[in-house]
């Protein structure tokens, strides 16, 4: 008989959460007892799965009794208060918030990228930023073969970023706009319906809001160059679903041909070339939502660069940047033995 796993998965009633079950069904999880933990406001409710109603119950620090691997996504601050209880408990936690990522002691982990990296651990396993694991699904593969100086990327971020309440402030400010009728940001500081801002994250010293700041540091850390030069600008835009990215790399040597790196990208687990100049068809967030596979296209060499070339990618911030790769995360952990 096939062994299962007694899965907790915290923040169970966000977008996030939600989509963590729909893969624990879809790809057929190995699991035991499936335990769905949110906060105080959502203890007593139900969710189904797999044509069940399952209840949801309060995240305590004696909550993880029994769990063999753990899913948080319920923000840094409920990962700092329950994640190192769950993994006292005996528990694997996947940990899809901010807290641990740059901590190195925690292994950060992109599955097609850097699994090995996951081996040593102290019970805690921390997901990339979304944008981070986006972007590395196409660069990743290329740096392995053709090592890369320096990163150059813009990022056009969907309201699914936010969660489920940011999707639906847009959804909302578009009938609000169309109407004519007057729009209060509520989970945005700016309209979001027919508009688009630098992301909403607190600017450092550097000049670097949060979120660029993560891609700079992650990056670095996933790839384990500590100092390689990496650029970003991120921006919010009135998309619900799936982060696009404008990506310029440039190589420490020789830059490889378009028609390499298209065939590195084919042959690559996790991507999709999606690549017709002569129908002008590239990679789209529409087409990108609902995907496991991220969508790279654009691909051309840098005109005023010799040794660098762009892209452009497409991919679901749900899925694999959130969710799905934390689901993969934990299979890749089962298939080597490791849990």
């Amino acid at each position: 008989m096939a062994k299962t796993y007694n899965v907790a998965v915290v923040g169970a009633t966000g977008a996030v959460g939600i989509e963590f079950l729909k893969l624990i069904k879809d790809r057929h999880f190995p699991i035991g007892e499936l335990r769905l933990l949110a906060s105080s406001r959502s203890a007593g409710k139900t969710l189904e799965f797999d044509g069940q109603q399952i209840t949801i119950g309060e995240t305590t620090k004696d909550s993880f009794s029994g769990v063999d691997i753990a899913f948080f996504s319920a923000g840094g601050g409920r990962s700092l208060e329950f994640a190192p209880a769950a993994a006292e408990a005996g528990a694997i936690v996947v940990d899809n918030s901010s807290a641990y990522r740059m901590d190195p002691t925690v292994p950060l982990i992109v599955p097609e990228i850097n699994m090995e990296d996951a081996k040593v651990n102290h019970g805690i396993i921390a997901n990339p930023n979304c944008s981070t694991i986006i972007m590395l699904m196409a660069v990743g593969p290329i740096h392995k073969k053709w090592p890369v100086k320096r990163i150059i990327v813009s990022t056009y971020q969907s309201t699914s970023g936010a969660g489920a309440a940011g999707m639906e402030e847009l959804v909302n400010q578009t009938h609000a706009y169309l109407n004519g009728d007057p729009i209060t940001p509520k989970v945005f500081p700016h309209q979001i319906a027919f508009n688009l801002f630098s992301h909403n994250t607190k600017i450092n010293e550097y000049g670097y809001n949060e979120e660029e700041w993560k891609m700079v540091c992650e990056t670095q850390k996933i790839l384990h160059v500590a100092d390689m030069a990496v650029t970003a600008t991120c921006v919010r835009v009135p998309i619900l679903r799936a982060h696009s990215e404008s990506i310029n790399i440039e190589f420490e040597g020789e830059r490889p041909s378009v028609e390499q790196i298209r065939a590195l990208i084919d042959e690559s687990a996790g991507v999709e070339v999606v690549d017709d100049a002569a129908m002008n068809h590239f990679p789209m967030p529409l087409e990108a939502s609902g995907k496991y596979d991220v969508l790279v296209g654009r691909i051309r060499h840098d005109i005023s660069n010799a040794k660098a070339v762009d892209l452009f990618v497409s991919g679901d911030q749900l899925l694999k940047g959130a969710a799905l790769n934390g689901i993969q995360i934990a299979e890749g952990m089962i298939q080597q033995g490791w849990i």
